[in-house]
C-alpha cells in the first residue's frame, strides 16, 4: 500500500493541515471503478463504486500511525476504510461512503470557492476536541 487516496475535502492541504497540525507530501492519483458523489445536506462528498468512472484526488504519503488514527476518527463510521487499486499499480487506504448520495458528482472547485476556509476552520476546532 502506497498511502492513504483522499478524493474530497482531504484533497486540500487546509484542511489536512487543520486536522495534523501538518501537511504531509501528497501527490495526484486516479482510481479507476470510483465515483465521488456529492451527499445530500453536506458540503463533503463520498466515494462510491462506478465501474464507468475514475476519481481523482491525491495520495497522501508518510502518514504516522497516530494520524491515521486521528483521521479514521474525523471520518467517522459512515465511511468504510478499505485498500483500493490506484493508477501506475500503486494502490492506497480510502474512505469508501457507505449511505446514499445525491445522483450528481461533488464539485471540488465549488467546494474551494465556497466552503473551504469555514471548513478548515471547522476541522481546526474539532483537533482541540479530539483525545
Amino acid at each position: 500500500m502506497n498511502g492513504l487516496f483522499v478524493y474530497g475535502t482531504l484533497r486540500f492541504p487546509e484542511v489536512v493541515g487543520a486536522l495534523l497540525g501538518r501537511v504531509p507530501p501528497m501527490e495526484p492519483a486516479r482510481a479507476a471503478g470510483w465515483r465521488v458523489r456529492a451527499l445530500p445536506g453536506v458540503v463533503y462528498p463520498g466515494m462510491v463504486p462506478d465501474p464507468r468512472a475514475t476519481a481523482d484526488g491525491m495520495l497522501i504519503v508518510g502518514l504516522t500511525p497516530a494520524e491515521s488514527a486521528l483521521l479514521d476518527e474525523y471520518e467517522g463510521d459512515l465511511y468504510e476504510p478499505r485498500v483500493i487499486a490506484l493508477d501506475g499499480g500503486r494502490s492506497g487506504r480510502a474512505y469508501v461512503w457507505k449511505g446514499p448520495t445525491e445522483e450528481r458528482d461533488w464539485d471540488p472547485e465549488a467546494f474551494a470557492g465556497r466552503h473551504l476556509a469555514a471548513y478548515a476552520e471547522g476541522c481546526r476546532a474539532w483537533r482541540g476536541t479530539y483525545r
